[in-house]
Parts: structure tokens; sequence; C-alpha cells
């Protein structure tokens, strides 16, 4: 008898197909968003659980669930999973790094110059049908070429994106909870190591790219907004919570800096409307990393994660290896 897995979401069907050759796979093609007590219930007979930064894995389905053995999560991020009750309960907790980098790196740009140049709100406004002339000061943005660039969260995506400024001659300044090694640095257009302050009070265009935790929830306020300058940006792709989405839209509204660029939002999807008010920010629905090829290769990446777990072996990308011994 195969071993009972679930795919809470949908999912590719090649990557069905492969996990169905090793399991009794029960899946979500429907792509039904479970609460915390319907994932505890159809976790019930599983020995693993395929998920997305959707689902909440919490130390409640652990306990009701003493059979599991692995939550391969179909994302870098891993807030969603309590990590520690997975250690405790001896469950194998999994991500997908490293697949999404050089798309995620692509779209901050994209969301950037979209914030930069007013093209969402420009766009908006032809389609209404207000274009009738030409004006020297219509839509004028901010320039990206020679401009300052601020990365907070110098990770492997954060420092992608540094790469990709060298094209626009910009001098990039970076803060990171540990300051990266001088090769890096370099090869990431020579970027310098900034306190979180002074980043945001020189940067032309600041752009997150860390993990969400306890720590690092609403890096971005009130107070971090007041120190930016009144033409910069802020690009967001890391997660909600990390910027108070509240202070932000205050902000906002009061021209206090140029525009903002977001694909997540707390409480998302349901965000907070008021940002729609606004003609000042570029929304995306969280598509970072939503290339086809790229969410397939996140797909494959969390199946062998799964694959990996249930041999017995080390998976590729464990976060957790106290948690288990391996072949």
């Amino acid at each position: 008898m195969k071993p009972k897995i679930f795919v809470a979401r949908a999912v590719f069907p090649e990557v069905l197909a492969r996990l169905s050759e090793q399991f009794d796979v029960e899946s979500n093609q429907e792509d039904r968003i479970f609460s915390a007590e319907e994932l505890k219930e159809m976790a019930r007979d599983k020995v693993a659980l395929f998920t997305t930064p959707s689902e909440p894995v919490t130390a409640e389905l652990f306990a009701a669930n003493p059979q599991l053995k692995v939550v391969s999560n179909m994302a870098v991020g891993y807030n969603n999973i309590d990590v520690a009750a997975a250690t405790a309960a001896g469950v194998l907790a999994t991500n997908t790094p490293d697949v999404l980098n050089e798309t995620t790196a692509d779209f901050g740009w994209a969301l950037l110059m979209a914030t930069a140049r007013r093209i969402t709100e420009s766009e908006h406004w032809l389609r209404a049908g207000h274009w009738k002339k030409w004006r020297y000061d219509s839509f004028t943005g901010t320039d990206v070429h020679g401009a300052t660039l601020g990365i907070i969260g110098m990770g492997r995506i954060g420092q992608a994106i540094a790469r990709r400024s060298i094209g626009f001659d910009m001098h990039v300044v970076y803060y990171n909870r540990t300051r990266l090694a001088p090769e890096l640095e370099a090869h990431a257009n020579n970027a310098n190591y900034v306190s979180k302050e002074e980043l945001l009070k020189t940067a032309d265009h600041v752009i997150l790219v860390l993990p969400y935790s306890k720590a690092t929830h609403h890096t971005i306020g009130a107070s971090e907004l007041a120190l930016m300058q009144p033409h910069a940006t802020l690009t967001n792709i890391a997660r909600g919570g990390i910027v108070d989405d509240k202070a932000l839209i205050e902000t906002l509204r009061a021209g206090k800096i140029a525009a903002a660029g977001l694909d997540v939002f707390e409480n998302e999807p349901a965000f907070n409307a008021d940002f729609l008010s606004l003609s000042n920010v570029v929304l995306t629905p969280h598509i970072a990393s939503a290339s086809t090829p790229t969410r397939l290769a996140m797909a494959n990446c969390a199946a062998d994660n799964l694959i990996a777990a249930l041999s017995g072996k080390r998976p590729p990308n464990l976060l957790n290896p106290e948690a288990g011994t391996f072949a």
C-alpha cells in the first residue's frame, strides 16, 4: 500500500502524476482555501503535506496527526509553518529556495520601474480616455538610471537585484542582518553596507527582499517612512507584514514619498482597500515568482523534498534537520 499524502492546493498535473507514482495522492485541484481546522482534518491518515504559504500548519495540526512525517512548502517563505512545533513533533519541514531567485529579481525590477515611471497610473488615465494632448509635465516620474538603490534584505534575491542595477549605472546600498563577504559585495555592483536609517535617508528607490518573522514585522513603519526622501519610491516583493500598510497609505496619501510598488500585503488577499483610492501605488497580487518555468520548478522542488523525506533521505531544502535522522 502506498503512503498517503495530501496536496493542499492546485498544482501542475505533471507534478501530481510524478507524486502518484510513489504515493496515494489526495489533491485539491479545485483549489479550495482551507482553514487551520479544515487542514488538520485533511491531514488525518496522511504522512506528508504538500503546502503553499496560504495553509496554516500549526502545532494543533501536528498534535492531531502524529503519523505526519513531512510538510513540503512550495515557497521560499515558510512563516505559515510552525517550524518549532514541527521539530518537536519530529516532522520535517522544507521549502523551495533558489529556483525562483532570478525570476523574482526580474519582477522586482519590473515593479520598481513601473512605480518610478508611473506606468499603471498613466495607463489607467489613457484607458479612461483622458489623453488629448502632450504636456511637458505629464506623468513625470523619478529616474532609475544613475540613482541610489537601497536593498533591505541582501540574500540571494537581493543580490540578484543588485546585479541588475549595473546596467542602470546605479549606486547600491544595502542593509542586512549580517554584512556580506567582500567578494559578494563586489559581485552585487559593489554594494555598500549601511544602517537601515542611512539607507532610508539616502536611497532614491528602496526595495524590500527580507523574510517575514516576528523580528521583521513592520520593519517599515511610520518612523521609517518619515526618513525617506519625498521623491523616493518603496517596492515590497518580500512578504506582507514587513510594511505597516496603514502607515504606508497615510504616507502616500500625504505625498511624503513619491510612490510605492507592492506585490505583497498584510492579511492578503484581504488587503487594505484604501490602497485602491491612491494613484501613486502599483498593486500586484503576489506574483513575483509567477513565470510558468519558475512555478513548475518550485513545484518539482517541493516534490523532490517530499520524496526524499519519505525515502529516509535528507531533503535538499530541509529547514529543521534536528527533527530527524537520515540514510
